[in-house]
């Protein structure tokens, strides 16, 4: 059975959230082209993730063995927000572009994930890349909205971009590598011009391509998406 992991990440309601009707779509759209799937969802946006403090780090790199009962519990959440990571095949996630970069809300869930032992491993016998991931073969669907353009690759405003880099970079705390990672974004929001209503429609009908490829090829257990 597929698993997909729905994260919120807009601070938007839920009405005004273009990035949740995005999410919203794909999941129905996938769902729809695979009936079986099981489908976890956590909107971030609405319920924070609270930020990790000396204690959350001291916690989590204290070895499962010699943890006092007030670290089990400071890593309750982490160790829930992670299973979900581990048990989808796909995650979609709802990320809106905020002053050029992630929500501060998306940050901490990351943060959250981002643990030693469980989703990365740490040996300096590696040298200068003592980092190296647990978990492998996830797909990862970012949905995200941008008041202003042109931040693609090459795009006017490509240098601004912090958003997209800082998922990408961070991916492999989820078992995502560069080449699984697939991007739709609505564009000129600021602007409420004919330019936005054309991102808004194309956005739309990427998402549900995209949503209906993953769901038919799931349905045999590969999760590759059709080119």
């Amino acid at each position: 059975m597929t698993t997909l992991l729905r994260i919120d990440a807009s601070a938007q309601q839920p009405d005004r959230s273009l990035t949740r009707m995005l999410t919203t779509l794909f999941t129905n759209e996938f769902l729809h082209a695979n009936p079986d799937a099981k489908l976890i969802s956590r909107d971030i946006g609405q319920e924070p993730i609270p930020a990790i403090d000396h204690r959350f780090i001291h916690a989590a790199f204290t070895p499962p063995e010699a943890r006092e009962d007030w670290m089990t519990e400071r890593l309750t959440l982490s160790d829930a927000l992670i299973d979900e990571v581990v048990a989808a095949d796909i995650i979609v996630l709802g990320a809106p572009m905020y002053n050029y970069g992630m929500p501060a809300a998306l940050k901490g869930w990351i943060d959250h994930i981002a643990r030693i032992g469980r989703t990365f491993s740490f040996d300096l016998a590696r040298g200068d890349f003592p980092i190296e991931p647990i978990l492998k073969g996830k797909h990862l669907v970012v949905l995200s909205s941008r008041g202003e353009f042109g931040f693609e690759p090459g795009g006017p405003r490509a240098h601004l971009n912090a958003l997209d880099p800082a998922i990408a970079a961070c991916a492999h705390y989820f078992g995502v590598n560069s080449a699984n990672i697939q991007t739709v974004a609505i564009e000129y929001q600021e602007f409420k011009d004919a330019r936005h209503d054309r991102s808004v429609i194309a956005a739309k009908d990427a998402t549900r391509a995209l949503a209906r490829r993953f769901g038919q090829v799931c349905e045999t257990n590969d999760c590759v998406p059709a080119p």
